[in-house]
């Protein structure tokens, strides 16, 4: 592999660099994805099962039929015989911890007394039937079959069903259709991308419209969810995947190129590796790492790409100004590796998941710790936050009015009925004490 490109840069409130602010201001979906996915899902909208059917073999290069597009009990059967004991083992460690995160998560329903004898309150309820997409191309992504379904399973979703690509020969991943299983999905189909997204969306003969669709993908799953989203809800726009690290000198950079890479790796060639370090030696530190160990890497080719385009290693005077930058980057992960972290998280508000301290890499998140792992991405951080288990309920606000507190509230609501000139909202709740 030839000489790592990742360039080192200073950041200063002095002035702003122009390939800085290019780097943080990086678009959430790729362009040319929206024209290409509205294309496809308009095909889908129309002809249904035999659209899906062509895109899953132009796109997933599968050799799917509508006769075999859903997977059976025979072929999840064969997948629990085909994946070895230690995966066994660590999927179902894997999905208790997300489990106790989940049920850790769960609001339960609450009522407050109204001021004259009536109450107020919430209720959840969860969603009747949802989607998840597994994405299973360049990296069959187990691990996302139990940070969606799970959460869904957790909140009493009774359908729950998963879309996930073919291979050339028509199967799907033994690994993936093996989480699944253990998460609890009650339908897959060997579909993926923009067709799959549609099928779920809009429904077919074979695939049946869900609610909510959840789950990450490429810049076009991304794009199709975004174009998708009224017909259906969604939990947050989630494309390439990216990592931010805040580091000082305390930092092993050995690490922290390890933890940079581990995002780099995903196979898009669109993800964002950040450093921000308040020492040039770390950062030159980690640069020489970056070359050390993509070396030695299987995914040469795609961390490449990443490491030439989609990486930055930013001087910064202070882990004040890191922490500026980081919260402008809004990352997907954020690694706080610096003295007294704890202390510092505080300041870190724009992230999906912030991993704290020199013990807590990032592929930590991907597949053990607990929540969920579908985080957004592109700088929506923001203003989306990571999946829960609350993304499979809905909130239903609770009223009980007595006559009292109707009586005591009525002149509120003739008030904004005059000035809204909605006489018949205020009417609503005269004619009531009218006598």
């Amino acid at each position: 592999m030839k000489k790592t490109d990742a360039p080192i840069l200073k950041y200063s409130a002095k002035g702003r660099s122009t390939k800085i602010e290019d780097f943080l201001l990086r678009p959430p979906v790729e362009k040319g994805a929206d024209k290409i996915a509205a294309g496809v899902l308009a095909d889908i909208k129309k002809h249904g099962d035999s659209a899906v059917v062509k895109y899953a073999r132009q796109f997933d290069r599968s050799t799917v039929t509508l006769a075999t597009m859903r997977v059976t009990k025979v072929e999840i059967a064969a997948a629990k015989k085909a994946v070895d004991a230690d995966f066994r083992k660590a999927a179902k460690e894997a999905h208790k911890r997300i489990v106790q995160f989940a049920v850790a998560g769960l609001r339960e329903d609450w009522r407050m007394p109204a001021p004259q004898g009536g109450w107020l309150g919430e209720k959840f309820v969860a969603l009747d039937r949802v989607g998840a997409y597994i994405p299973g191309g360049t990296a069959p992504l187990a691990s996302t079959a139990l940070m969606t379904l799970t959460l869904a399973d957790v909140a009493g979703v009774p359908e729950r069903v998963a879309c996930t690509p073919a291979n050339a020969e028509g199967g799907v991943n033994p690994y993936i259709l093996y989480a699944l299983d253990l998460a609890g999905a009650t339908e897959i189909y060997k579909v993926g991308g923009i067709q799959a997204i549609g099928a779920m969306a809009y429904g077919t003969k074979t695939i049946k419209k869900v609610q909510k669709i959840v789950g990450p993908g490429g810049p076009y799953v991304t794009a199709a969810k975004r174009l998708v989203y009224g017909e259906v809800a969604l939990d947050m726009v989630a494309g390439p995947s990216e990592i931010a690290v805040l580091a000082d000198e305390t930092a092993n950079p050995a690490h922290i190129a390890a933890d940079l890479l581990s995002q780099a790796e995903h196979g898009t060639g669109s993800e964002k590796a950040l450093l921000v370090t308040t020492s040039e030696k770390t950062a030159k530190a980690v640069r020489a790492e970056l070359e050390i160990q993509s070396a030695k890497l299987t995914r040469k080719a795609p961390v490449e790409q990443v490491m030439a385009h989609g990486c930055l290693l930013i001087v910064v005077e202070n882990v004040e100004k890191g922490i500026e930058l980081c919260n402008r980057f809004a990352p997907e992960h954020m690694e706080l590796i610096v003295k007294d972290a704890e202390r510092w998280a505080k300041k870190l508000k724009s992230a999906g998941a912030l991993f704290i301290g020199p013990w807590t890499p990032e592929a930590v998140g991907d597949f053990a710790a607990g929540p969920s792992h579908v985080l957004p991405t592109g700088g929506t951080a923001a203003f989306f936050s990571g999946l829960t288990v609350e993304d499979f309920r809905r909130r239903i606000s609770l009223i009980h009015f007595t006559k009292k507190d109707l009586e005591e509230t009525v002149s509120v609501v003739e008030a904004f009925g005059r000035v809204e000139t909605l006489d018949a909202h205020a009417r609503s709740a005269t004619i009531r004490l009218e006598k």
